[in-house]
């Protein structure tokens, strides 16, 4: 029976090194964060728009919910965060294609994007504002490792009954 539950749980959670690790990390690194939350280049939906891309990959339905839910308080439309949900950017602004591109490879690497993908997205964004791109990318990736990791525990301790939803919840317009 243990090895159906763990072959059956398929979204990515983190262990306790990984946890404390990039937990210190983004401690560390509080002033940076709070300068890419304040960066005037960086609108709020834009912001959410990269979670929800991040988020779309590692699956995470606590962060998909409440990124939803802010991304419809931003302003995007419930088309557009029904289809980022689903790794879609058709509805989004042409200029920010490229990032969200850039934020769906940067969860699919674990964090760690190609070269030439990276080296796209500075060229056309710069240094400052792919810093910025790249902590609220490590910010989202965090959250989503926590809760896919909660639902994986409580998978585990419910035998398979809780935790392992096959898809992940958004905010709709309705819920407002």
């Amino acid at each position: 029976m243990e090895a159906k539950l763990k072959d059956s749980f398929s979204r990515r959670t983190v262990g306790l090194g990984v946890l404390f690790r990039e937990t210190y990390s983004l401690i560390r690194d509080r002033n940076h964060i709070k300068r890419a939350m304040r960066n005037e280049r960086f609108t709020d939906s834009f912001r959410e728009r990269l979670m929800l891309a991040v988020t779309a990959v590692n699956q995470c339905r606590y962060c998909s919910y409440a990124h939803s839910k802010t991304a419809l308080t931003t302003g995007l439309s419930g088309e557009e965060v029904s289809e980022l949900c689903g790794g879609v950017y058709s509805s989004c602004p042409p200029e920010q294609v490229p990032a969200l591109l850039y934020a769906e490879h940067w969860a699919e690497s674990n964090g760690n994007p190609s070269e030439e993908a990276r080296n796209k997205v500075l060229e056309l964004f710069g240094e400052t504002l792919l810093a910025d791109i790249e902590v609220v990318l490590r910010m989202i990736s965090m959250g989503n490792m926590l809760g896919n990791t909660w639902d994986y525990f409580l998978y585990r301790i419910s035998f398979g009954r809780w935790g392992n939803c096959e898809t992940a919840p958004t905010a709709s317009q309705s819920d407002y």
